[in-house]
This record gives structure tokens, C-alpha cells and sequence, in this order.
């Protein structure tokens, strides 16, 4: 019997490069004048997902990822790396959404395709919450383990995982069906395949080849597997009062671009009389202990 594994990827803005404009009036992030990358977390979800598919026969991984058009070009990368497939789950009413709303969103989406495992990263950097996750499991109702640094074992029944803590790690056993997230420290993702590139390049959405004005009707008859299926709101049967601006209860004020700048500096040697004095001064300004 196939084990289906969902891996949920999120296409996020490089916040190394968060300017002035990064926020728009509504306090939502203005994508659209920062560079889009797949967030880093992710990545070590595919490769964790990956390596459970080297492990076992018959595995299938499906990538999903929330967001605009653009947001396919994740679901290809994913593809180049060793994914069978992915869906992009995308509809205007899903604007603005918080973790609450994306979750429930997803949710719906991951209950469409009924998988053994859901993989995500465990967090993404344009919010650093961790919590989308976590509560996608609680909305589907599935074990789920945090953290996950490695996999130890698995078979066609449970997973052995290792997974961070913040003062040493743990590890834990989890039957199928369940939902893992990834902590940033476990295996990095595999390089994109070159035949896989060549196979896949072409994959788009509907949307994608209509905005290229390109006929993809008897591409996809000839080749199905280069149609990246998306999924609108009706597609996943979500209730759109739990969605975009409406559903989502937390709402950003204000974004700030911190610089921290050296306005002073002393200069330490290594005499035993120069650390005693650093370490004094360390433990009184409380920045240690």
C-alpha cells in the first residue's frame, strides 16, 4: 500500500532585505517588493520527507504551498529536488491570512488528500511564529512531534525521531498517521536533480501559461504530469469566514527595521585582573547570568 506524505512549503519574502516599504497600510507584508525565496525550514522538511522515501518502497510525497501564482515556483523546486507532485492552493480570499486562518486553510487542503504524514518546517521567517504547524495537527486531529532533528527509523506503522530541545534533545516514537515539524538544524535538502529539471521545467499552473498566453491544453494531455493542479477555496471546501483578513484575529501595528549601532567600545586584555573586571561588568549590566 502507497504511504502519501504531504510536505507544506510556504514561498516567503527574503527578510534579509526588509526595507521601508516592506509593510503596507493594512499591516500586512507587501510581498511584492521583496525578493521570494523557499523559506530555509522547509527545505529540511522535503529532505526529511525525502529520506523517509528512500527508506521505504512506494512512498509518494505532495508539495503544497499557499500563495499567489509566483508561489509555484516552490512547488517546482520541491519537484527538481525529488517531490512526485504538488498542488497551490491559492484564491484571493485567502489574503491577508494570520496562522490561524492559513492553518485552517491548509488543513482543509491536507484533509483532501487523507496523507499517512504531514511535514512541515518549523517555522517561516517572515514570521517566526512556529505555531501554523502545530495547529493544523490539532484542527486535523493527529499525533504530532515538534522539533524533529533526525530520523533514526521508520517503517510502514511509526517513525523514530530525534528531536531539539533547548537543553539537550529527545527521542520519540510516533505511529502514522502524524504531523512532524522540522527543526533548521537537521539535514539540509539535497540539490535540485539536472534530469528532474529537464523533466519538470515546463510544469505550471493554468494560470501560469495563461498569463504566458501559452496553449496548455494538449501539453497537459500529452504529459499530465507537468500540470501543477491548483485549489481555490471551493476546491478544499473551506468556509470563507475563517479566511484572509476576516479570519485571521491577529493584526500587525507596525513593522521596525532594528540596527543596532556601537556607540561605545572597550578594550579588554588577557590578564587575569582585565577578565575579572569584563566578567564584573557583564554580570551587572545583566547581559550574562
Amino acid at each position: 500500500m502507497k504511504m502519501k506524505i504531504v510536505v507544506l512549503a510556504k514561498q516567503v519574502p527574503d527578510t534579509r532585505n526588509v526595507g521601508k516599504d516592506a509593510m503596507k497600510e493594512d499591516g500586512t507584508v507587501n510581498r511584492g517588493v521583496l525578493p521570494a525565496i523557499f523559506n530555509p525550514d522547509d527545505l529540511n522538511a522535503l529532505e526529511l520527507a525525502l529520506t523517509i522515501k528512500d527508506k521505504l518502497k512506494d512512498v509518494e510525497i505532495t508539495v503544497i504551498t499557499m500563495g499567489p501564482t509566483r508561489a509555484a515556483d516552490i512547488i517546482r523546486e520541491a519537484i527538481y529536488r525529488g517531490a512526485d507532485k504538488g498542488y497551490l492552493l491559492t484564491d484571493r480570499k485567502f489574503a491577508g491570512s494570520d496562522t490561524l486562518a492559513t492553518s485552517y486553510a491548509l488543513s482543509k487542503a491536507v484533509e483532501k488528500i487523507k496523507p499517512d504524514l504531514v511535514v512541515c518546517g518549523l517555522q517561516a521567517i517572515d514570521g517566526d511564529t512556529a505555531q501554523v504547524g502545530p495547529q493544523i495537527a490539532e484542527k486535523l486531529r493527529l499525533p504530532q512531534v515538534t522539533y524533529v532533528e533526525k530520523l533514526e527509523s521508520v517503517d510502514n506503522k511509526q517513525m523514530l525521531l530525534t528531536r531539539r530541545l533547548e537543553r539537550g534533545v529527545e527521542t520519540v516514537s510516533v505511529p502514522f498517521p502524524a504531523l512532524i515539524t522540522v527543526h533548521s538544524s537537521a539535514a539540509p535538502c539535497r540539490p535540485k536533480h539536472a534530469k528532474r529539471m529537464l523533466k519538470y521545467k515546463h510544469a505550471h499552473t493554468t494560470t501560469e501559461l495563461q498569463e504566458q498566453h501559452r496553449d496548455y491544453t494538449d501539453m497537459f494531455k500529452e504529459k499530465p504530469y507537468l500540470h501543477i493542479e491548483e485549489w481555490n477555496t471551493e476546491a478544499v471546501g473551506a468556509d470563507e469566514k475563517h479566511l484572509g483578513l476576516g479570519g485571521s484575529p491577529t493584526k500587525v501595528k507596525e513593522i521596525e527595521s532594528v540596527v543596532l549601532v556601537q556607540k561605545e567600545s572597550k578594550r579588554f586584555t588577557e590578564k587575569d585582573q582585565d577578565i575579572d573586571q569584563l566578567m564584573k561588568e557583564l554580570l551587572e549590566t545583566r547581559v550574562i547570568g
